[in-house]
């Protein structure tokens, strides 16, 4: 194992991605004061439309505009005010990343939804999810890698001594691989797409991105093999929904990161939030089920909450960061 294997240094920490609130400006002051090691990109779905995680990537796409329609999203005939809407979001969050971020020299994450996720939540202008036509799906692959590529770029641009580091979110996967994603009607389900298939979509999109790339999944089944296989460098999971430790242990001991979400994204009863000490050893629990030395977990580890925190009070979300921030440390010095 080398010092430079993974996009991030050892003990770091970071966030899945949303925060609660409406301000970008402290949401970004928080995350580069929590989370000095590997901020991100603050994703914040209480400003409405546009900032949440469809209709903020949906803005990214190439020759691809979308539109809301009954509340939900779909392809549109032309670029029109939902589209600048969520761009303009975007625009606004980066010059604020630039702002507070200048002179910013280690790696920085950002994220958008994955092609399938997006393809099951996406509808076509005639109706239905864009996920039953397997051309569009493949042209939405296309769009995205290209929108993503142009992302990355303008991240680049902005924080210029910074590396970019790539989320796609696909919490969706899952069902879309095994046929479980829901018809308009709800009396049926769209046909599973192939596993291979699904690689090469994915891998495609990660290869048009040109930046390191990590593929969050909050399900119990996360496709491992299939994210490792797609050019991923990293998965993140929440460690709630590890059930069965050997395809984790695979993919790790293949050289994938690990982003273990090891902090809750609401506080338990009692109202508090987890201490580092607490995050850092539900971390190393797991390494130590799975098997692997101690000197590996820090470098091949990166400290998250379980998921996003928009549902979270600012209070807990900054507590849980902080929590996750130390943890990582903590990891480091052993």
């Amino acid at each position: 194992m080398t010092d430079q294997r993974w996009p991030w240094p050892a003990g770091a920490a970071t966030g899945i991605g949303s925060l609660p609130g409406t301000d970008i400006a402290e949401a970004q002051r928080v995350v580069l004061g929590e989370l000095p090691a590997l901020p991100h990109l603050p994703e914040l779905p209480a400003r409405g439309p546009g900032a949440d995680l469809i209709g903020r990537t949906g803005g990214l796409l190439v020759e691809l505009p979308v539109e809301l329609y009954a509340a939900r999203w779909r392809i549109a005939p032309r670029p029109g005010k939902d589209l600048r809407r969520a761009r303009d979001l975007m625009e606004r969050d980066l010059d604020q990343l630039a702002e507070q971020a200048e002179e910013y020299a280690g790696p920085v994450k950002v994220q958008a939804a994955g092609p399938f996720t997006l393809a099951a939540s996406l509808e076509l202008p005639i109706g239905g999810r864009l996920l039953r036509d397997p051309g569009a799906v493949r042209d939405l692959a296309g769009s995205l890698g290209e929108g993503l590529r142009g992302h990355v770029a303008a991240v680049a641009r902005r924080l210029p001594r910074a590396s970019v580091l790539l989320q796609l979110d696909e919490p969706a996967l899952p069902a879309v691989l095994a046929g479980r994603v829901p018809t308009e009607s709800g009396f049926g389900t769209h046909r599973s797409v192939e596993s291979g298939v699904a690689t090469t979509l994915l891998r495609g999109v990660i290869e048009a991105a040109g930046a390191p790339t990590v593929v969050h999944c909050c399900a119990p089944d996360v496709p491992l093999a299939l994210i490792r296989a797609a050019g991923a460098v990293g998965v993140a999971l929440d460690l709630g929904l590890v059930t069965d430790l050997d395809p984790l242990g695979e993919a790790i001991d293949a050289g994938l990161g690990l982003l273990a979400g090891a902090a809750p994204t609401l506080p338990p009863p009692a109202g508090r939030a987890p201490t580092s000490a607490q995050v850092a050893d539900r971390v190393r629990r797991l390494w130590d089920q799975l098997g692997f030395p101690r000197r590996r977990l820090a470098e091949q580890v990166v400290v998250t909450p379980a998921c996003g925190l928009a549902g979270a009070t600012p209070g807990y979300a900054r507590a849980v960061l902080t929590a996750c921030r130390d943890a990582g440390r903590r990891l480091s010095e052993e």
